[in-house]
């Protein structure tokens, strides 16, 4: 019987790759420069092992895809703490990987202590990668009243100013620091665990993989357990509050931030601290009445939505997803730039026999395919495509990244974006259907763009990058 091993890309992997060898599973092709999803052990020909973007391995394991793997402390519970699943079994602490998780607000902050944030009138306002663990510390303190925002990242940006706190992962206080946030209590301690699936444990052999693992001896092993360790923080001045007429700018990180770079210069905006790698959280850009602030371009309708910000710069296709999810947001598009333009599209695996939407039609009606496994960082695209084009019955997996690691053994269909098409065709990966394109867009809140104190300045930026888009 087959064993499935999953393991973690990103910061973990070189440590994990150390390990493994140690064990003697004499990996080829789990190092930063492959690019390969699925390296191969020499020592056990037979397991099968994928790479996984981390935030998603728990929850493959969890569901059974997978018998064992490599996860993070903070992903795992994150899974736990909610769902109180049985099925995902803790082995053994690696002793590598430290991470602790903090309840932090910003530098400057009125809030000081738990106790302040107790005693806060109104809800307090909590945003995390971790919504299930910022929902379990809300409980755990006893909040009377407070509304977690999940992210996909850069917690960090959002104290004081749209969040009273943030559930945040360091590796150290200094990390802390250099984020400009000051923890108020530690909530979780722990390194890199190997898990498995307890249902596996059960049915299949696993003792000739686990095997190797026992002769690791860990470092001292740290607490999983949610808990609340109050730290103190000593008062700094931070960051002015903008008032009422300020209009808040949402710049993006990643691979869009170079494309909005170039763009400011052309039009003469001045910005300073955006340029750096990684890019100061809070630029200061050169107008007057206008605040910016860089975050993950996947969160920006949202906040734009909820009025945490008045404009953004993002892509087309984050905000067709929470469009298509919330139809009657305030959210719209005010500028398309073109740049940093991508084809958002359904792919399959080589092997998989469809060439066009109308053979999953015949797979799902024949009963090839029982059901539709669509695996998408695009939740709401995938699920508007899915019931568009009557392929029923699916289900959305949703991911974290890397999603071209689950064709084809734990999806049938991708929803991706893609520049050129090389990179799917690199992993055996063809596309079937381009559903549009998307390119990089101002979008604004509605009711911002109606407000007495901020729409001209607001109609004033529009303005400028409308006209920087003829120079």
């Amino acid at each position: 019987m087959t064993l499935k091993l999953a393991l973690p890309k990103g910061w973990l992997q070189p440590d994990t790759a150390v390990l493994l060898e140690r064990a003697g599973f004499a990996l080829e092709g789990y190092d930063a420069s492959s690019r390969s999803y699925r390296p191969v052990s020499r020592a056990f020909p037979d397991l099968f092992i994928k790479i996984f973007h981390e935030k998603d391995i728990a929850i493959q394991v969890a569901i059974g895809n997978y018998d064992l793997a490599v996860c993070g402390f903070d992903w795992f519970q994150e899974l736990r703490v909610k769902y109180h699943t049985h099925t995902l079994v803790k082995i053994r602490d690696l002793g590598y990987g430290k991470r602790d998780l903090y309840a932090a607000t910003a530098k400057g902050s009125p809030i000081h202590s738990l106790s302040d944030l107790k005693a806060k009138e109104g809800p307090v306002r909590i945003v995390s990668e971790y919504p299930n663990l910022a929902e379990a510390f809300a409980f755990r303190l006893r909040l009377r009243n407070f509304r977690v925002m999940p992210l996909w990242g850069a917690p960090e940006a959002y104290p004081p100013e749209h969040a009273d706190i943030a559930l945040v992962t360091a590796t150290s206080p200094k990390e802390m620091d250099e984020k400009g946030l000051v923890p108020l209590a530690q909530i979780l301690s722990g390194h890199a665990w190997l898990i498995a699936n307890r249902d596996s444990m059960e049915r299949k052999d696993l003792s000739r993989v686990l095997g190797p693992f026992h002769g690791i001896e860990p470092e001292r092993a740290l607490s999983d357990e949610l808990s609340i360790a109050e730290m103190g923080q000593s008062v700094e001045i931070g960051p002015p509050h903008p008032d009422e007429q300020t209009v808040m700018l949402a710049l993006p990180d990643g691979h869009q931030q170079v494309h909005v770079q170039a763009f400011l210069r052309k039009i003469g905006l001045e910005i300073r601290g955006y340029e750096s790698s990684p890019p100061s959280r809070r630029p200061a850009l050169g107008m007057k009445g206008v605040s910016a602030k860089v975050i993950r371009p996947q969160d920006m309708p949202t906040q734009v939505a909820n009025g945490n910000f008045d404009l953004a710069i993002t892509g087309r296709d984050w905000l067709r997803d929470q469009l298509y999810q919330f139809p009657s947001s305030p959210v719209k598009e005010l500028v398309d730039f073109g740049f940093g333009r991508v084809r958002i599209v359904a792919v399959v695996h080589n092997d998989f026999p469809a060439a066009r939407i109308s053979d999953l039609h015949a797979m799902l009606h024949s009963g090839r395919i029982p059901v539709l496994r669509i695996a998408a960082e695009y939740t709401n695209i995938a699920d508007q495509f899915a019931r568009v084009h009557h392929l029923s019955p699916y289900k959305v997996i949703p991911t974290w990244g890397a999603t071209e690691a689950f064709l084809p053994e734990d999806a049938d269909v991708l929803i991706e974006n893609t520049e050129t098409g090389r990179t799917l065709a690199k992993h055996n990966l063809r596309i079937i259907e381009t559903l549009f394109e998307s390119s990089g867009c101002l979008i604004g809140n509605s009711q911002s763009l109606e407000d007495p104190l901020k729409k001209d300045r607001i109609q004033q930026l529009v303005e400028m990058f409308r006209k920087g888009l003829g120079a």
